[in-house]
């Protein structure tokens, strides 16, 4: 046990009536840049935090430190101790976490030493000289992390668990038009990177990019939505699911447990097994993360609960978070999805969302990144970045066709410590999808 941990975990064990858990977070990463088709910084961190969440009775106090010492620690125990008497009480606390099951242990390689600065360098190199023959200028983020946690409570949990995760985005940009295309790769296995298929993937979105640009009228349309566009509302909609929304009384999902929600090709699992995803050993509190179908075949199935709202809700207890979520492909091919839209819009990727409804699903946000026309079963021109309104539960309720193999989406916030998430998608053919307005821009 790490001896900062070990130090708090034994000054707490000698204070009666207080239940604790505890967690160590250690993270590296290794941060390269490329811009303008070039090496422009390359960033290395590191990172140690200790938290403590302290129950006296049902009264709450919780602190975290980073860089911890034996002077930080004894600071803010001192404080806690002084405090948690004054704190109102939680009425809903019953009990910490007491799933004592540990997960099959895992070689998990840190991928920091396992990419060199060298191969990354080599790999945007290659992937920059395509994309220049075309007048396209380069801008990549390749983040690797090496992290891990240990958690203790005092009902004798004790699990150490480690991730490596890896973030590969490529932003090419036409250097007179301005127009952008994504490529993004993550994982924890790079095994599963294949730069040709890569590289190919990157080439056809740039060919689409240098056709002429235009404007749509708002309205519905029928859409084509790339993997990262179907992750990004899966995570969005996957809220709904989380026993903290039935809380709040924001669930799309209330009351509709085994009902059916979305057409039967429509399957959302949230899966920490999937070898192509980031992988989770522990969930909410470190209950064991296993794998959970949350809409099978369109049938919603089950609620994310951790151990604190199993006991104020009484809903099965799973500990999942929706870190690794799969969306099960279907039958088709993106070129047959494509041929079948006599006019419509192909979308590659989102930004700038937000929930206007979370209960109804409702939300707004943008297109970017290569958003194109299609006519006539092809894609033909660039289309401005356009604002939509839109239900979730709408758009996967038009689903009618999804691609026959699934993408591993990378997602970070590059806030605070680059923390890196998974989601697995195919492209979606969608039957309506409502454009609000365009905004005129590329």
């Amino acid at each position: 046990m790490n001896e900062q941990l070990k130090y708090l975990n034994d000054a707490l064990k000698k204070e009666s009536g207080i239940k604790y858990q505890l967690q160590l977070h250690k993270w590296q990463t290794d941060f390269f840049r490329f811009y303008q088709s070039q090496t422009n910084y390359n960033i290395s961190k590191d990172l140690i935090a200790l938290s403590a969440e302290l129950y006296k009775g049902k009264k709450p106090y919780s602190f975290s430190i980073d860089s911890p010492d034996q002077a930080k620690i004894d600071s803010a125990l001192k404080t806690a101790l002084e405090m948690i008497d004054h704190m109102p009480e939680d009425p809903d606390f019953v009990d910490l976490e007491d799933d004592l099951t540990l997960a099959e242990p895992k070689d998990i390689p840190n991928n920091i030493n396992e990419i060199s600065l060298d191969k990354k360098t080599a790999i945007l190199s290659r992937l920059a000289k395509i994309a220049g023959e075309h007048d396209f200028e380069l801008f990549g983020t390749f983040i690797c992390n090496f992290e891990s946690d240990h958690l203790i409570n005092s009902n004798h949990l004790d699990k150490i668990s480690m991730q490596s995760p890896i973030y590969l985005e490529v932003k090419a940009v036409h250097r007179k038009t301005q127009v952008t295309v994504l490529e993004t790769f993550g994982g924890e296995d790079f095994g599963y990177f294949d730069e040709e298929q890569f590289s190919r993937n990157l080439l056809a979105k740039i060919k689409f990019a240098q056709n002429s640009i235009v404007d749509v009228e708002p309205g519905e349309y029928e859409v084509i939505l790339a993997p990262r566009c179907v992750a990004e509302f899966a995570q969005y909609l996957a809220y709904g699911m989380s026993a903290f929304a039935i809380d709040r009384r924001s669930s799309f999902f209330e009351g509709k447990l085994d009902s059916k929600v979305f057409p039967e090709i429509f399957s959302l699992t949230d899966d920490p097994n999937d070898p192509e995803l980031i992988h989770c050993d522990y969930g909410d509190g470190g209950h064991i993360y296993r794998p959970l179908k949350l809409i099978d075949k369109g049938y919603f199935r089950a609620f994310m609960c951790n151990n604190y709202f199993h006991h104020k809700l009484g809903l099965p207890k799973n500990g999942n978070q929706g870190n690794c979520l799969s969306i099960a492909p279907g039958s088709s091919t993106l070129e047959k999805m494509i041929s079948k839209v006599k006019k419509g819009l192909y979308i590659s990727s989102l930004h700038y969302m937000n929930f206007i409804n979370p209960k109804e699903t409702s939300l707004t946000g943008l297109t970017r990144d290569g958003t194109f026309l299609i006519e006539d079963g092809k894609i033909t021109k660039v289309v401005n970045n356009l604002r939509f309104t839109e239900k979730i539960a709408r758009i996967f309720e038009n689903v009618v066709e999804l691609e026959d193999t699934a993408k591993s989406i990378p997602f970070s916030g590059n806030y605070a410590d680059f923390s890196v998430r998974t989601t697995k998608a195919p492209h979606a053919r969608i039957a309506r999808f409502n454009i609000s307005s365009s905004t005129r821009t590329i």
